[in-house]
């Protein structure tokens, strides 16, 4: 099944576990009658239309790209993060306000008990959920799909929170115990759907994924070949489940165009085999210059014009430079 694909099919699924996930919080609700689960119960709302937005940003990704997106539509997801993010703040904000007043004007909370283990099985689905959906989102370089996992994540955080402080209020009876864990709460969502806006926001513009560009240049200088003999200018841009690399590479000048494309297919095959198949490259081949002999690694070259000195390893601070390197 073809990633994009995939990823909206279990998008799709989220949504109706999330319904489902906020139908057990409102009866929850109901039977205890208590704040921090009302807390807990608004941000399943919140869940449910994040969802929906995410299902729909997936339907955009999975469409093939066209004459007026000719890098695909990969992007939608990162607007739906963002819109994602903005929700969760949103809801962490009303959770506070919740809180503050629940501190200030108690109510009656009762069957607790009961309560406390239905708030169990809400955080044991959540967290099934979560590490499921998060794997395959970083399997599938789905970052909506992996925020829809935070989603659950988060959700499981907060119930087990509250469900804590249920048992804590059983135990003391301590009846603002309640109000302190909503408000908490609420400062822990809002901190979380920070992180996830301001991800959201740096895919949209383009902001290097230093991570990810640290992990392709330890690949590439782990498995090295010798007609690679400059690395310069590189660059990394996530679309979705897309990645466009884009890069120029320094081969011997008397290769041929076939051989050229030989040598430049290798570098290519290790890329894909460490991020996979859904990579796009946009490769400049320069030819190497006299300079380039003091790094260059070929033995018995027979065009060398100066001795080789010193093998220079690519790091971040050269291969991301639009220059070509000598010693």
């Amino acid at each position: 099944m073809h990633k994009s694909k995939q990823n909206l099919k279990i998008q799709y699924t989220l949504t109706g576990l999330t319904v489902f996930v906020f139908a057990l919080k409102v009866a929850a609700f109901f039977i205890t009658h208590s704040m921090s689960v009302l807390s807990d119960t608004l941000e399943s709302v919140m869940n449910i239309i994040a969802t929906i937005v995410g299902s729909y940003s997936m339907f955009i990704v999975a469409k093939p790209k066209d004459k007026d997106h000719p890098y695909g539509h990969g992007k939608a997801e990162f607007v739906s993060s963002a819109f994602q993010g903005s929700l969760i703040i949103g809801v962490g904000c009303l959770i506070i306000y919740k809180a503050i007043d629940s501190f200030i004007n108690p109510g009656t909370l009762h069957n607790l008990g009961n309560g406390f283990w239905l708030l169990l099985v809400i955080a044991l689905i959540n967290i099934i959920t979560a590490l499921y959906v998060m794997r395959i989102g970083k399997k599938n370089n789905s970052m909506a799909l992996v925020t829809s996992g935070k989603l659950f994540l988060i959700d499981f955080f907060t119930t087990i929170s509250v469900a804590i402080g249920i048992l804590i209020l059983i135990i003391t009876n301590i009846q603002k115990v309640d109000s302190v864990i909503a408000l908490l709460l609420g400062g822990w969502v809002v901190y979380d759907g920070y992180k996830i806006l301001r991800a959201s926001l740096a895919g949209i513009m383009d902001e290097a994924d230093m991570a990810l560009l640290e992990n392709a240049i330890t690949e590439i200088n782990a498995n090295r070949n010798d007609s690679w003999i400059d690395l310069h200018n590189l660059r990394v841009i996530k679309y979705g489940a897309l990645m466009h690399i884009d890069c120029h590479l320094t081969m011997p000048w008397y290769l041929n165009v076939h051989e050229a494309h030989l040598v430049m297919d290798q570098f290519t095959d290790l890329i894909k085999k460490k991020f996979g198949d859904s990579v796009e490259f946009f490769i400049h081949i320069d030819g190497c210059m006299p300079f380039s002999c003091a790094i260059c690694t070929i033995q018995d070259c027979e065009k060398r014009q100066h001795s080789f000195q010193k093998k220079l390893d690519w790091t971040m601070e050269n291969v991301l430079s639009n220059h070509k390197h000598q010693l």
